[in-house]
């Protein structure tokens, strides 16, 4: 005959129960549950007292179950482990995975975070997880959903979407004072912020000035990064001449925090450009929504791009 319903022991004494039979130690039990010892031996206690057995035996430094104790394990366990996975299952916050977006530092920093404020207030259920990393990670693999790539378009899967190409013109802090970039003098007297990746030297000095015809010419000073957001925080810094990528400063331009310098020639355009990837048969609906929304955001940056003069 089962016990009325009314009569049931408290699911918080069964839960303390249960969490000291699996790990057979009340101290273990305890961190589990986030309680003290002492809130666990009053449970176990509160149990045996409402049940009228001894469910444990105690030792010096160890407790064992009694039959009772271990007779009620075998149900009580089982119970307990349905009712987790149901809650979870039910509770819909365990329900938000987040967009997982990988793309260099550089991009992360200077382009997608400025805008993210943007789409949280598009879309305040969708989660967003930034994953900035200057290594290509394996999508698959490492169970990210889009990466903003930079390089050729033989860098990426055939039916990846190109978000904007790479457009380069020197730029620098308003308080420099600097005209132009386009003669001996100008060099010399010039500090130049250099981004030190030598497998992409079309980000760097040297084919500009070689354009330019002022390959030889020594300037003030060379300060070298490692990360291209570091060139530019150098720049707003007012620490020197930065060859700025046009669609990653264009918004520091927009408000002046830098300002473009004329040269002899059309900015330099590399043969490279970003491009959004996704694993194929991609169809969760956050992913596709972010996925319009950084489409959308290309497509301003395209605009905004025409706006900045080559000089």
């Amino acid at each position: 005959m089962s016990l009325p319903l009314s009569r049931l022991p408290s699911l918080d004494l069964v839960r303390g129960f249960v969490a000291v039979g699996r790990r057979m130690s009340i101290t273990l039990a305890a961190q589990d549950l986030c309680l003290t010892q002492s809130a666990i031996s009053r449970q176990v206690h509160a149990l045996e007292d409402t049940l009228g057995v001894k469910l444990f035996a105690r030792g010096h430094r160890s407790i064992q179950f009694t039959p009772e104790g271990e007779r009620l394990f075998r149900i009580a366990d089982v119970s307990v482990q349905q009712l987790q996975d149901v809650f979870a299952a039910l509770d819909t916050r365990q329900l938000r995975r987040p967009v997982t977006i990988t793309l260099s530092t550089g991009v992360a920093s200077l382009w997608l975070l400025p805008r993210l404020s943007r789409f949280q207030a598009l879309h305040p259920s969708i989660d967003v997880r930034v994953a900035a990393n200057n290594k290509v990670l394996d999508l698959k693999a490492e169970g990210i959903d889009l990466a903003i790539r930079y390089g050729p378009q033989s860098s990426v899967p055939p039916d990846s979407p190109r978000l904007f190409g790479e457009r380069l013109i020197p730029v620098c802090h308003p308080s420099l004072r600097a005209a132009r970039l386009d003669s001996t003098e100008s060099i010399r007297r010039s500090v130049l912020l250099e981004f030190d990746e030598p497998r992409r030297p079309w980000l760097q000095w040297g084919d500009l000035l070689n354009a330019l015809g002022l390959g030889g010419v020594k300037p003030k000073a060379i300060l070298r990064f490692n990360q291209y957001d570091q060139v530019i925080q150098a720049a707003v810094a007012g620490q020197g001449i930065a060859l700025g990528r046009v669609a990653l400063v264009e918004p520091l331009l927009k408000d002046g925090r830098l300002i473009a310098l004329p040269t002899a020639r059309r900015a330099a355009r590399a043969e490279v450009a970003y491009w959004l990837v996704a694993p194929p048969q991609e169809s969760r609906p956050d992913v596709l929504a972010v996925m319009a929304w950084i489409r959308a955001e290309a497509e301003a940056s395209i605009r905004a791009m025409s706006e900045v003069g080559d000089g």
